[in-house]
């Protein structure tokens, strides 16, 4: 009677160890699915924020080509150089200025781009599972040596 109280707690154990193998496995396959959606997302997001990026490059550019115009056009009908002396001065300042301007979008750019990044310190439960099974199996060899 003894061995068969032995044997069923062997083959307890063994379908203990069966179904938590099976559940890291089935963990790890969601972990990873949920991976793969993570980054296709994070991809798309990415792309998203790049074209608005494009977007507002373009329009600050085109933005600074009319103020430009305009304020050499007005420098010219005053009568002044719209390139010389002072005149330069208030053109280099505006593009100084819209320099400026696309930089702080940039960095404000790669941080939005680095908010959205998944962590490499993301647990996917397999290790876990494991330990789990190696606490059931012991706990089998336990009872085995009672």
């Amino acid at each position: 009677m003894a061995a068969l109280a032995s044997l069923a707690t062997v083959l307890g154990a063994g379908a203990s160890i069966y179904g938590t193998v099976r559940q890291a496995q089935s963990q790890q396959a969601t972990a990873k699915a949920q991976a793969q959606l993570t980054q296709q997302q994070q991809a798309a997001r990415q792309q998203e924020l790049a074209a608005q990026q494009a977007e507002q490059a373009r329009e600050r550019q085109q933005a600074l080509a009319r103020t430009l115009a305009a304020t050499r056009a007005r420098l010219a009908a005053s009568g002044l150089q719209p390139d010389e002396g002072s005149a330069a001065a208030v053109t280099g300042g505006l593009r100084q200025d819209a320099a400026a301007a696309q930089a702080a979008d940039d960095a404000a750019y790669q941080a939005r781009l680095a908010q959205g990044r998944a962590s490499l310190l993301q647990p996917d439960g397999t290790l876990t599972a494991l330990l789990r099974s190696g606490r059931t199996f012991g706990f089998a060899a336990r009872s085995l040596l009672d």
